[in-house]
Order: C-alpha cells, then sequence, then structure tokens
C-alpha cells in the first residue's frame, strides 16, 4: 500500500484496536494486552507508517513488559502516550537506513552522512529520523533494545561512527529458596574455654556441642523468588531458569518440628537436648546424645567435658580428652576417654590410651594395647589386651599378653605373660610369654580378726559351760543329803496326791520341810544360776556361728582354675584387707608394683608347666 494510502487510511480511524491517535499524541490502550500492543506495532511498520516523536521508554515498556517504569501517573491511566503522531514512511526515506549487523545479541549500525536523490536533481543532504530507525530496524528484526540514547545522539551529531545500537536482555535468574538461621543457639563456639580463676584452657573449647530449649526456632524458610525475563533482539521472550524449592521437612530429624506461623515456616525443637547434624543427610535431631563425626583432636574439638551421651565416629587423638557419660567411639582411641557412668563402647582399638569408668562397663571391640583401663563399678570386655593395666569388678578377655590384671573376677581364654589378681580366676589356657612371667595370685581376704572373734566365742562359752557344771555339781551334792532326799520324795508324793496325810502326819511333814527349807533355798539358787549359765553359752555358740558365716561371706568363692598349664606359671594366695574396700581400686601405677613384686618365701599353691590346676578356698 503506497504511503499516502496508509498515512489516509490511518487518518480514517482504521487503527487496530489497541492503538489510538488523538491530536495530542498516539496512545495504547492500557487495557489491551501485550500481544495486542505488539501486533498493532507491527501492522502499523508493516504498512509503510512510524511514530514520529516515539518514546522508546513507553514504547518497549507496554509491548514487553521491559525496560523503564511507566512514568509517575501514567499508570493508572486507561491511554499510555507514547508518540506524537503516525506518519508515512516513504520509501525514498527508507533507503536512507543501512543494514545493521547482528553478532552475539548485538546490533552494529554505521552511521555517515546520507542523502535523498531527487529526479533531474543532485544528490541532496537528508538527516534520520529516530522514529523512521525504530520503524526501520523492526522490519529488520530488531523490535527490542534499541539504545535510544545513543542513536538519537549519534544522529543528532551527524559524525560517522560505528555503534552497537541495540542489545539483548539476557534473562535474570531468580533466588533459590534457601533455609536460613535464627537462632544463636545453634552456633559452635570454638573460642578456648574461660576457667573460673580467669584462665583460659586452651585444650578444651567454649561451647563445641550447642544444646537447646524446647520450642525453640532454629532455622527459617526464605521462599524462592522468580527471575526476570529477558529478550532477544527479535523480541523472543528468554525465560529465567525457574528458582528451586526446598522444604523444612527435608532437615527435619528426630526432636525438631515444622512450623507455619504468619506465613513463614519455622524448623523449631520439640525437646530439650543437644544438637546434632547428619553429615549425609543434613537432617538437624536433638536429643540426650551428643553425635560427632569430626573426631576429637586439637584442631577439631580440643578436650570435651560433657553432660549428656556421646558418640563419636572419628578418631580420638593422643592427649585428648573425653569426659561424658554412655560413650561410644567408633574410631580408633589414642587418647583418654573417662565415663561418669553408662557403659564406654570402643568399637575399634584403645591404643596408648586410656579408658575410666566410675559406674559402668568398658567393651574395647578391637585391640587394647599400652593401655590403662578401669571400671570401678562394672566389667571390662575386651577382644585383645596386650602391655595393659585393667582393674574392674569382672575382666573377660579373648586373649590377653604382658597385662596386670586385678578385679573380683577374671576370665580368660588365653593370657601368657601376664600378672592376675582376682578372687576368681578361670583361664582356658595360660604360660609365660617371652621374658615375662606369668603369675596368678588367688586373693583370699585376711579373716583374723573373724577367727579372734571365734576364739573368743568359745572361750567364753566354754566358761558358762563350766559354771553350770559347777552348779550342777553343787546342786547334786545337796539333793544327796538323806533328809532332803526323803523329804522331795514325800513332798512329790503330796504334789501328785499318791499319799493322804493325817492332821498328825501334817504337822511332822510341815516340821520337815523347816529343816531342809535353807538347803532347798540354796539348791534353787544353783539351778537359777545354773540355766542362766546354760542360756549364757547358747548366746556364744549363736555369736560364733554368726561370725563364722560372715567369715564365710567375706571368704566367698576364691577359687583358680587353669584348664591347660601351658608353661611355666606360679599360682600363689594374695592376701588383703576387706575393710580397706575392693583390692582392685588402686591406682594403676600400685597393681602394677603390687602384682609384679617378689614374693618371699610364700609357699605357692602351684608351680608348673604342665597339667591342669583347680583350687578354691573352700576346698583348701
Amino acid at each position: 500500500m503506497p504511503a499516502d494510502a496508509v498515512s489516509a487510511a490511518l487518518a480514517a480511524g482504521e487503527l487496530p484496536s489497541s492503538l489510538v491517535q488523538r491530536a495530542d499524541g498516539v496512545y495504547f490502550q492500557a487495557e489491551a494486552t501485550s500481544a495486542l500492543r505488539q501486533g498493532a506495532v507491527n501492522q502499523v511498520f508493516l504498512s509503510g507508517a512510524c511514530f514520529r516523536g516515539i518514546d522508546y521508554g513507553v514504547f518497549i515498556r507496554a509491548l514487553y513488559d521491559a525496560g523503564p517504569e511507566l512514568p509517575e501517573g501514567m499508570k493508572d491511566q486507561p491511554l499510555w502516550r507514547f508518540a506524537d503522531e503516525i506518519a508515512p514512511f516513504h520509501s525514498a526515506r527508507r533507503e536512507l537506513y543501512k543494514s545493521v549487523r547482528i553478532v552475539g545479541g548485538e546490533a552494529e549500525y554505521y552511521f555517515e552522512p546520507v542523502f535523498v536523490e531527487l529526479e533531474g536533481q543532485p544528490p541532496v543532504p537528508a538527516h534520520l529520523d529516530f522514529g523512521e530507525f525504530v520503524a526501520d530496524m523492526w522490519t529488520k528484526g530488531i523490535r527490542f533494545g534499541i539504545d535510544a540514547p545513543v542513536v538519537r545522539e549519534a544522529i543528532a551529531s551527524g559524525k560517522v561512527a560505528r555503534l552497537i545500537v541495540a542489545r539483548k536482555l539476557p534473562a535474570v535468574p531468580g533466588r533459590d529458596a534457601a533455609i536460613v538461621e535464627v537462632s544463636e543457639s545453634i552456633h559452635r563456639s570454638n573460642a578456648p574455654r574461660l576457667l573460673a580463676n580467669g584462665r583460659f584452657d586452651l585444650h578444651t573449647f567454649q561451647n563445641r556441642f550447642p544444646q537447646v530449649k524446647a520450642q525453640v526456632c532454629l532455622l527459617r524458610k526464605e521462599p524462592p523468588l522468580p527471575g526476570t525475563r529477558g529478550f532477544e533482539l527479535s523480541g523472543i521472550v528468554l525465560e529465567p531458569p525457574p528458582a528451586r524449592d526446598v522444604e523444612l521437612a527435608s532437615v527435619a530429624g528426630e526432636g525438631t518440628v515444622v512450623l507455619h506461623v504468619d506465613g513463614t515456616d519455622y524448623l523449631v525443637s520439640s525437646v530439650e537436648g543437644f544438637i546434632n547434624v547428619d553429615s549425609k543427610s543434613k537432617r538437624i535431631s536433638i536429643g540426650p546424645k551428643i553425635v560427632s563425626r569430626e573426631g576429637v583432636s586439637v584442631r577439631t574439638t580440643g578436650n570435651l567435658q560433657l553432660d549428656g551421651d556421646y558418640e563419636e565416629f572419628g578418631e580420638v587423638q593422643e592427649q585428648r580428652m573425653v569426659e561424658g557419660g554412655n560413650i561410644t567411639v567408633h574410631g580408633d582411641v589414642f587418647g583418654n576417654i573417662s565415663s561418669r557412668g553408662g557403659t564406654i563402647a570402643l568399637r575399634k582399638n584403645l591404643m596408648g590410651g586410656s579408658a575410666s569408668n566410675a559406674d559402668g562397663a568398658i567393651r574395647v571391640a578391637g585391640v587394647a594395647s599400652g593401655a590403662v583401663l578401669q571400671a570401678k563399678k562394672g566389667e571390662v570386655v575386651l577382644g585383645k589386651a596386650q602391655n595393659c593395666v585393667i582393674t574392674a569388678t569382672r575382666v573377660i578377655i579373648n586373649e590377653a599378653y604382658n597385662c596386670e590384671i586385678m578385679a573380683d573376677e577374671v576370665l580368660i581364654k588365653v593370657a601368657a605373660g601376664c600378672a592376675i589378681a582376682a578372687r576368681r580366676i578361670e583361664i582356658d589356657s595360660a604360660g609365660p610369654r617371652k621374658q615375662a612371667e606369668m603369675q596368678l595370685h588367688v586373693m583370699v581376704p585376711d579373716t583374723v580378726k573373724y577367727d579372734d572373734k571365734l576364739a573368743e566365742c568359745a572361750a567364753r562359752a566354754l566358761r558358762h559351760e563350766e559354771q553350770a557344771a559347777r552348779c550342777k555339781a553343787q546342786m547334786d551334792t545337796l539333793v544327796a543329803e538323806q533328809e532332803v532326799r526323803n523329804y522331795l520324795q514325800l513332798a512329790g508324793k503330796v504334789r501328785r496326791q499318791e499319799v493322804t496325810l493325817n492332821q498328825e502326819q501334817l504337822v511332822l511333814f510341815q516340821k520337815m520341810a523347816l529343816k531342809v527349807g535353807p538347803t532347798l533355798k540354796l539348791v534353787a539358787r544353783l539351778q537359777v544360776q545354773m540355766k542362766e549359765a546354760q542360756a549364757a553359752q547358747q548366746k556364744e555358740h549363736e555369736l560364733g556361728e554368726h561370725v563364722y558365716r560372715q567369715k564365710l561371706l567375706v571368704i566367698g568363692s576364691a577359687r583358680c582354675t587353669v584348664r591347660q598349664v601351658s608353661g611355666d606359671i606360679t599360682v600363689r594366695k594374695l592376701i588383703f584387707n576387706p575393710d580397706l574396700g575392693p583390692a582392685y581400686l588402686l591406682s594403676p601405677k600400685e597393681v602394677k608394683a603390687r602384682l609384679r613384686a617378689a614374693q618371699g618365701n610364700q609357699q605357692p599353691l602351684f608351680s608348673g608347666s604342665s597339667g591342669e590346676f583347680d583350687w578354691s578356698a573352700s576346698a583348701a
């Protein structure tokens, strides 16, 4: 359609519905969609027209909802003014605009002086127009991203220049959903611990394992934010990658709950306890047990003084101390473990360190070497021990080499080169190891005080027995007198009503009673004394039996059994004072010195290199 015809059609009001042309300018219908506006603009440009006095910012915002915002006060209007008028774009003028070079999302244009050739006349200098430039670029496929200030300045200057006149708008990625901390309670403090005296303990961290109360907000979910669209020079939309979402439930472990408060999700502690974060699943759990996977060292945790149960999946390095209760270590232990109760469970080896439990058991699945193990009120169970000092109420070992062991009861499958003291020893196979002797000490309590007490009871019982015998002998002598015997015989018959006395006989009987009365009173006193002596004698016998039972209880089931003697071993008694408490509560240094000390001239219970041995205190 010729330009004049286009102009006439537009002037006649044959505009697309989304466009409005008035005397004061050209407008977009605010209620029209972006697609309708793009279609209207495309129709105008392809019809050989352009927009004079175009506001490119409003133009792009209306077509693509991109670029600068609409001017203040225009957003709420039904019409958006973006140009002065719709004017014809004649072919003669169109020829003034050169081709554009597009590389990497940028359009490059070469500006130079232009001339209009009129028929029969020499070329006349001309000027480019920004509205025509926009229309020409549209027909050449550049429908977005023109740098209006650069183009306007280049047109106004008229200078020769090669400029980037349009750029694509890359899509801007949004923000992924995030989980952020909202409580300082979950933060560790690796600062040195401040002691009561004002000094710092450089070997211990301030708060390595945080503890929280119940109903404390720990984490908050930041929702995802969508990105902004970009556009190619052609106007094709570049969608941003979708923002990734995340749910707090994915990190909620035992002891936590997800709550929705005022449109925001929070991870809240449901119980009071220690915070544990699983390194694989990233789940946060809260419970009475502390779980660590980093090991115990100067770099990771320092020394640990813990209030709750503790489970460590890493190693405990040399000279590091772990104090707590119910301690489980899955890695090797080279340092020191101290528990106030529960169980110390070492899943691997104890190498050169120590394990001490005040009220519970110690269990080592692997090897204990050059270590000290003390269970004051529990048992020690080992797979293999070498060069260790072990004390406990009960010790159970598969293999023991060059160890010093003191306990109430010791059960070992194979022992070599050990010094063992216990009230009950049971070994399947025992013998020496290199230069180390195999010494067994059956712990027998010192019962001297019980023996003395039994002797005292026996002596007192004998004295009472002798006293009762003297009283009976005196009674027998008095009763053997003729007058006393006659009176007692007659009195017995009268009492049994075998004889009835007349008045004269009754008088004689009474005179007889008066005569023997003093003797009978003396007999009665002697009888009372005899019964008192017999009662005292019985009491001493009962006391002696009680003391003897106590003695047997103290002696207990002292026993030593070696089913196979595999080399030279020596078995001796080791007398201890039970009033001083269990002998195995001695320090490791004292235990080692006592068990390896020379025994003087004490006669051994057994000394040999073959056979078997079985001895018990009850059979001795």
